[in-house]
């Protein structure tokens, strides 16, 4: 016997105990993306372009400083060494900006809970801010690169496309993941402020920027190889100028090794919500 007030099915609404979304919320996925992006293009003089002219002015005071009297590094005039090292020092840096202070000024201002509530998985959380702060890098990055053509005495023609993007991009996610874990440690911005100021700024200016490491004593130079930074600066440049100052295969792996490192810690501690579920 049919029920003549039984209400049928809705159009477009599942059925009850029908899986709505089978493996990954590519929407929710795609809409945290969205929103990390605009977060930061709202202000975007201060995120990207803020960044850019910061960078510029590192190449004007070193190429005025040291570019002059043929001064050369790895058979290449100083200027054309310099400045690929300086575009991904300015993308990785606001890469770890973009996720830290995401995550950190959503768990301050009581707005992470946006983030948490939604049926998104613990890999879909971190892909989106990944993603965001990849996004941001890339940005930056473009926005130096184009200034920097225009800059004289200066070439930044691409050899290596594809060690531009593997580099770029590997050492963008691998700050990106840092960010994400400061945002989740850290408790008010002193804290995301002292991993910048003493970890982040200072691994960035001692990889091998504003000079090669063959120039260092032996201890720096073991010192120098350690340190995971100077391998993105290292092969991104390469990508440039067509010339590394070390082991472009050690540094590739040394970087996939990190950020799948990286990625798992990030992953534990969202699935956790160490730090972010009272």
């Amino acid at each position: 016997m049919i029920d003549g007030n039984a209400k049928a099915p809705q159009a477009g609404r599942a059925e009850p105990g029908v899986m709505v979304i089978p493996f990954v919320n590519w929407r929710g996925l795609a809409t945290l993306y969205l929103k990390e992006v605009r977060r930061f293009f709202k202000v975007q003089l201060q995120t990207v372009w803020a960044p850019a002219i910061t960078t510029l002015l590192f190449l004007a005071i070193f190429t005025v400083a040291l570019g002059r009297g043929g001064r050369t590094m790895l058979g290449v005039p100083f200027n054309d060494f310099l400045a690929p090292g300086l575009i991904v020092m300015g993308m990785i840096q606001n890469a770890f900006a973009n996720s830290s202070s995401s995550i950190l000024i959503g768990k301050v201002q009581g707005t992470i809970i946006d983030s948490l509530m939604p049926p998104l998985s613990s890999g879909e959380l971190l892909v989106s801010y990944v993603a965001g702060a990849l996004t941001r890098a890339w940005l930056v990055g473009t926005a130096i690169w184009l200034f920097m053509i225009l800059w004289p005495d200066v070439h930044v023609t691409i050899r290596h496309p594809l060690a531009v993007l593997y580099y770029g991009s590997m050492g963008a996610i691998m700050l990106a993941l840092m960010g994400v874990f400061t945002g989740i440690w850290a408790e008010k911005f002193d804290h995301s402020a002292a991993i910048t100021n003493f970890v982040v700024q200072p691994l960035s200016l001692l990889s091998g920027t504003f000079y090669t490491v063959d120039r260092l004593a032996g201890p720096w130079q073991a010192i120098s190889h350690a340190n995971p930074f100077f391998y993105i600066i290292d092969g991104f440049r390469y990508g440039f100028i067509g010339v590394s100052d070390g082991p472009l295969m050690t540094g590739a792996l040394l970087l996939l090794a990190i950020n799948v490192a990286l990625w798992a810690l990030c992953y534990r501690l969202l699935r956790t919500g160490w730090k972010l579920k009272a």
